[in-house]
């Protein structure tokens, strides 16, 4: 038989015997790295006397292998990446051999780390929204974080989706004692401007720098040269890759020029703080959830590195809370009894909507009795009504009836009453499942059908896995266009379903705890005008007694005044508060109403006054916004504002045009009223006039 026809073998005997009190604690694994990085392994157990045998064949000379020998539990492309043992056999071992005998001796270093290089972690845990109500149907991701400088590194280890409870468990496989080199080729680095604002502050405040370096999106270490280098002279050009070997010595060097900072050794950042993360046998977590109940991959949990758990137990418990993004399973009893109660209009609770439930006057009015700018808000639009049924209220479906006189009831117009959706969560396979509640016509009404009937007429899920988007919404009030401004009634009427579309059992539920039947009182205000509701104008600015026109160029001589005339009105007497600043240069800007109450305090005769401006009457208090005013004098709820002038004397003018250059006047004006339910002063209006000083 020719040689080249011949099979070949080697045989890797191993031996453990010289480890004292040894235990075949489990399976080794041997592995073969071929020239071109292939990899063949098997796997034995040794006997109780620490001893054992593999062989491999080929169909040919292999030429040369790497040996490798670990734990059993390791995959072929951890093996390869783990300090364990190796042997290496070169090609010309094979001449003239075709069997190949290679012992390998197993020391009791390595037997003891075989065993927790690799380990399983278990994380147990609840996602909960920040009152402790479940969020199920979310995706748990755990990353193990590494920072290093002012650059960070994730991994994802594992993700688990939350049940009903909120409650998930994520196992994942973990191992160290890498290479560093083969450790550091599976990280993705990217620049962390967290560290960054940590670390530059402490080179720019040390002189002994020559030449501070800029972050740069991938590591390099060719910054650190530029910090090590003597009066900014670099000794050799600048490694631009990162050679981890070099890392211990280099820190000695930093540490050296580098000021001592607690902060960053306590939070564990290089060279502050040494690191060696390929032997980082337990793993430092940080968690991301999103939740596709809302929107595709919205994120409820978002954590950084700061919040990492280091060095975690192979067994770690987790309480993760959501933000408001985040869809949970409402934990909210129904009320007791035959009856409803009202709960919220937009994000107002009822009890705060002058009144309702002991709320103080302005009735209908949002914050009543309360002296500030966000008090004594009417409503405009569209607005979501919530509530919830007793727990024997029994209603299959409800309309919601108007009055302006609390006597004479109607029906809502079709036009006037929004659909609304729901969703429950089912299973993991199928987490959330939408539900619409859009009013339709049985029986001749134009109803809702309720949370509870809908519940019973779907099945297949408990009643208490509803989430929270619209849990206790009874209804979205479309007011626009179909009301005018005022004082209205609203109640719930009750029905049951009486089978081939029909309603009986009409009623109307009392409020839980009380005999009185039930009711809301909203007070509207929807823009008719938006010319006045509400107004801004800036009609004349005068300095030293000369209007100065928009565009134009003035000098402030001495003893120049500065006067303006501007509007901040609302026809309905809802004002909410008005700005007046000047901008100039760039990005700089003066609050003029805030120098003048300087000025006042100061002793100079500056002044805020009333004035008419054409239509515009004077206003009827000052402001500037509706808290004031009501110091001033205004009676709830009603500040109109109007004409102001302001008067700012020739003491203090140069507060407001510190230095020649282009001003441009910005006069902002608000409205208290909740549009929509957004609650950030939506009716507003801007104007502005830029003119030229020369100081």
């Amino acid at each position: 038989m020719a040689r080249n026809e011949e099979k070949f073998s080697l045989e890797v005997p191993l031996d453990a015997s010289s480890i004292e009190n040894f235990k075949p604690e489990g399976p080794i694994k041997v592995a073969l790295v071929s020239s071109n990085g292939k990899v063949t392994s098997k796997t034995l157990t040794l006997s109780a006397k620490g001893q054992g045998s593999v062989s491999f064949s080929f169909e040919r000379a292999p030429g040369s292998l790497q040996v490798v020998v670990g734990p059993g539990d390791a995959s072929d492309e951890e093996i390869v990446g783990l300090q364990t043992l190796t042997q290496t056999l070169s090609a010309s071992a094979w001449r003239g051999q075709a069997n190949l005998k290679l012992p390998i001796t197993i020391s009791a270093y390595y037997w003891y780390w075989w065993w927790r290089w690799c380990r399983t972690f278990s994380v147990t845990g609840r996602v909960v929204c920040p009152d402790g109500s479940p969020v199920p149907g979310a995706t748990v991701c755990a990353y193990d974080v590494d920072w290093w400088w002012w650059w960070s590194s994730l991994q994802q280890v594992g993700c688990a989706v939350t049940d009903a409870n909120g409650s998930f468990t994520l196992k994942f496989r973990w191992c160290c004692g890498w290479w560093p080199w083969w450790w550091w080729k599976l990280r993705d680095w990217r620049l962390e401007p967290r560290l960054v604002d940590k670390i530059l502050p402490i080179l720019e405040g040390e002189n002994r720098f020559s030449k501070i370096p800029m972050p740069s999106p991938k590591p390099s270490l060719g910054i650190f040269q530029e910090l090590l280098a003597e009066r900014g002279a670099l000794t050799r050009p600048p490694e631009n890759t990162v050679n981890v070997a070099a890392l211990p010595s280099l820190r000695e060097q930093l540490l050296q020029k580098l000021p001592t900072t607690p902060e960053l050794q306590r939070l564990r950042v290089w060279p502050w703080w040494p690191w060696e993360p390929w032997w980082d046998c337990n793993p430092d977590l940080i968690f991301k959830v999103t939740q596709d109940c809302r929107e595709r991959g919205t994120v409820i949990v978002d954590e950084n590195f700061w919040d990492a758990r280091w060095d975690i137990p192979t067994n770690l418990s987790v309480t993760l809370v959501a933000n408001d993004q985040a869809c949970c399973v409402p934990n909210i009893p129904d009320p007791e009894g035959n009856c409803m109660v009202f709960d919220q209009v937009c994000s107002t609770p009822v009890s705060q909507i002058g009144g309702n439930l002991g709320a103080p006057a302005p009735e209908g009015f949002a914050n009543p009795g309360v002296i500030a700018v966000y008090a004594d808000r009417p409503f405009a639009d569209s607005m979501v009504i919530s509530g919830l049924f007793g727990s024997t209220a029994n209603v299959d479906y409800y309309e919601l009836e108007w009055s302006s006189d609390n006597i004479n009831w109607n029906a809502m117009p079709q036009a006037a009453v929004g659909g609304f959706s729901r969703a429950y969560y089912h299973s993991l396979a199928q987490p959330y499942v939408p539900v619409g509640f859009s009013p339709a016509t049985i029986g001749g009404r134009y109803v809702y059908e309720s949370r509870e009937h809908a519940t019973a007429r779907i099945g297949g899920f408990p009643p208490n896995l509803w989430l929270s988007d619209n849990y206790n919404t009874l209804m979205v009030w479309l007011s626009k266009n179909l009301f005018a401004d005022g004082l209205y009634y609203l109640r719930v009427v009750a029905y049951n379903d009486g089978g081939s579309g029909t309603l009986i059992n009409r009623r109307i539920l009392p409020f839980c705890s009380s005999e009185t039947p039930n009711g809301l009182k909203l007070t509207l205000d929807n823009i008719g005008n938006p010319n006045l509701e509400p107004a801004a104008d800036i009609s004349d600015v005068r300095i030293g007694g000369m209007s100065v026109g928009p565009c134009t160029n003035v000098q402030i001589g001495a003893g120049s005044a500065l006067d303006i005339d501007f509007t901040a009105y609302d026809v309905d007497g809802h004002l909410a508060l008005y700005s007046l600043i000047a901008t100039y240069g760039k990005n700089l800007a003066v609050d003029v109403l805030d120098e003048l109450q300087k000025c006042i305090a100061g002793g100079h005769a500056a002044s805020l006054t009333s004035v008419a401006l054409g239509v515009i009457p004077a206003a009827d208090f000052s402001g500037p916004d509706y808290g004031v005013a009501r110091t001033q004098g205004a009676a709830a709820p009603i500040w109109h504002g109007g004409g102001l002038r302001l008067h700012i004397p020739s003491e203090c003018i140069h507060k407001i045009f510190p230095e020649t250059c282009c001003y441009q006047l910005e006069l902002r004006v608000y409205k208290r009223t909740i549009v929509g339910c957004d609650y950030y002063y939506t009716p507003n209006k801007l104007v502005f006039y830029s003119f030229t000083v020369v100081v």
